[in-house]
């Protein structure tokens, strides 16, 4: 497998050559001006009052609060130095990228204007770290000729150049393009230091405590066959940082990564590490082995029990929450489903048992019985993965593709190719939310480290959830809840250690996102382990509108709820604003390990690609939902014996 590794490594400098050649030597147009005109023409022909939005809000800020606020951003999102941005029109600097997270309009590659309706609360531009560099080595006197000459296919960059560079049918060692071009091996490791430094300086320069909090860091993408990922954000705490990037040109698997960053990273640095979409990861995101087959050793899984405490599950490229099939018929998997489980047979393309975060809980489970740690204790949180320089930009009304003119304008997010990886495909990605005392780097990392986190679909659901053996019914109406919760219980992303003869209960508290739809109902997942394997339940605790839980089904009644797909409103009288409920497990047995979380689920509302359809006059496209139920995911709380 490192072949394959090194191969993407190639590629992604290749083309991160390419772009940067063509931005800084060839000065070259990015499109022809025949295009350009029908772009501006496909543009000014969307109709962007054919349905109601809200109009931007200016940023709220929080004071410090004992009891925690919800923190909302993004922790994956790339500027133009991301050669995947660039490459497809992204024209958007680092400096450009904060200021979109701060609420301020711009235009996509194809002059779509974008903007947050309500500004993040903290954000990190995670940009490739296989192209730190790339921009000072083209622009170096000492480049050779072959450099030259490939540089110069580039001068209008496309789609089919960037997929004859992602052939994977040639085995090529794990060299860095960048150094037999340059052939000076020093220059090329000062040239990606400097790209480091200037994206650590651009993190602190944004960074205002209280108000707006930015995170060093990068992402590590070391690519598998057929546009797999199994790559990770590594996230630093302040701007103590290491003084080079660690790529995948140093670092062949994630346990190279975490043994360069250990060694690297000396306190006061501080780092963690976060994979993303794992439901691409063809089963390796919770399979205990690398990209290369190498099995994870009981150090190993101690080391990622330390330095990984999150896990990125929803995002453009689709939910990583669960798949129908693999020891679940939850219903709810499908949503946001970016591929199908795989088929007898099938290596690449499709959905492993090991791929998706519940497997992945699941797992965990096992794996403390077997080494006395559950190195899969993870936090779950969504991020977006836009290559458009906007992070948080999740909402479905507002979503202008993820990536520069591949996806953008509305024409060709509705029409694009077909297949698993068409622009109709994805989703507007999702946001990172964070329970901490005030909007600071420390504080911020500190819940991450601590998992006092979740993830939502976008929507900005606020969600608690307690766990205790000690809560009394009265906790749900007590003006007090909040300190009754910390003082007797743990919040989402704690531990409770197993109480013989008591009943754990939990205490669940949603709101509603303001600007979005009301609330339907709430659900727990359970997973547990009995003799050796791992079981599941999901179940419904809380409706709207009056709604019973069935004992029988544990499911309330489906909601009335709809939507005008004439202009996507809806009926803001159906649903709740609140949802509190206290859940006991009355099947809890002391004996068995075991996690719980929570699932919010929002009244339907109009899906990206019907908002889209309006704008051009169209009906809603054939072979997706007109509408989605948006959510929210809480971290785990887990119980056993250690």
């Amino acid at each position: 497998m490192k072949w394959i590794t090194g191969l993407g490594a190639l590629l992604l400098v290749l083309v991160g050559i390419a772009y940067l050649v063509v931005q800084n030597r060839l000065n070259a147009p990015l499109i022809s001006d025949e295009r350009l005109a029908q772009l501006e023409q496909d543009v000014a022909a969307q109709d962007e009052a054919a349905f109601p939005v809200a109009s931007p809000q200016p940023a709220e800020y929080q004071a410090a609060n004992p009891l925690k606020n919800a923190y909302f951003g993004d922790l994956h999102v790339h500027s133009e130095l991301s050669f995947d941005a660039y490459i497809f029109g992204n024209r958007l600097s680092l400096d450009e990228t904060y200021r979109v997270a701060k609420g301020e309009p711009v235009r996509n590659a194809a002059g779509e204007i974008i903007q947050l309706t309500r500004p993040l609360d903290f954000t990190a531009v995670t940009d490739h770290a296989e192209g730190f560099g790339l921009r000072q080595s083209c622009e170096d006197p000492d480049l050779t000729e072959a450099a030259v000459v490939l540089c110069g296919r580039f001068e209008r960059p496309d789609a089919k150049l960037f997929l004859e560079l992602r052939n994977e049918g040639q085995k090529r060692p794990p060299v860095s393009m960048l150094g037999e071009l340059l052939q000076d091996p020093e220059k090329e490791q000062r040239f990606a230091e400097e790209t480091w430094a200037e994206t650590v300086a651009a993190a602190d320069q944004h960074n205002e405590p209280g108000e707006f909090t930015t995170f060093a860091a990068y992402e590590y993408s070391p690519p598998l066959p057929d546009a797999g990922k199994i790559h990770r954000n590594v996230v630093f705490r302040s701007s103590d940082v290491p003084g080079h990037a660690i790529s995948a040109f140093h670092a062949l698997t994630e346990l190279d990564l975490w043994d360069q960053l250990m060694a690297n990273c000396q306190a006061p640095c501080e780092f963690l590490t976060i994979p993303h979409n794992p439901n691409k990861s063809w089963g390796l995101a919770f399979a205990g082995q690398t990209i290369d087959g190498d099995l994870y050793t009981e150090d190993d899984w101690a080391v990622r029990d330390r330095v990984e405490p999150l896990v990125e599950m929803f995002q453009i490229k689709g939910n990583s929450e669960c798949s129908v099939g693999f020891g679940t018929t939850d219903e709810e998997c499908g949503f946001e489903q970016f591929l199908r489980r795989c088929e007898e047979g099938q290596k690449t393309g499709c959905i492993f048992p090991t791929s998706m975060a519940r497997d992945g809980l699941r797992e965990g489970l096992r794996l403390e019985a077997e080494l006395g740690i559950n190195p899969l204790d993870f936090g779950m949180i969504g991020s977006t993965d836009a290559h458009n320089s906007n992070p948080g930009d999740a909402e479905e009304w507002d979503y202008r593709g993820s990536s520069g003119l591949r996806t953008a304008p509305a024409k060709r997010r509705l029409g694009g190719r077909a297949g698993p990886r068409a622009p109709i495909k994805q989703n507007p990605g999702g946001l990172a939310v964070v329970w901490a005392e005030e909007n600071t780097r420390d504080a911020l990392f500190e819940a991450m480290q601590n998992k006092e986190v979740y993830a939502t679909s976008g929507t900005r659901i606020r969600l608690r959830f307690f766990g205790s053996f000690d809560f009394e019914d009265a906790i749900t109406d007590s003006v007090n809840a909040l300190e009754i919760a910390y003082r007797d219980g743990l919040p989402m992303g704690g531990r409770l250690e197993s109480n013989p003869g008591a009943t754990p209960s939990f205490l669940i508290w949603a709101t509603r996102d303001p600007l979005d739809a009301p609330l339907d109902r709430v659900q727990v997942i359970k997973g547990w382990l009995e003799d050796g394997e791992t079981k599941e339940l999901v179940q419904d605790v809380i409706c709207s509108d009056g709604r019973a839980v069935d004992p029988e089904t544990m499911r309330c009644a489906a909601t009335s709820a709809t939507v005008d797909l004439s202009d996507c409103s809806t009926d803001p009288n159906q649903g709740a604003s609140e949802l509190r409920t206290l859940w006991t497990d009355d099947n809890y047995r002391a004996d068995q390990s075991a996690f719980y979380y929570v699932r919010v689920i929002q009244n339907p509302t109009c899906r990206w690609s019907t908002f889209d359809s309006l704008r051009l006059g169209r009906s809603p496209p054939p072979g997706v939902e007109p509408t989605v139920t948006e959510m929210a995911w809480s971290s785990p709380i887990w119980i056993g014996n250690r």
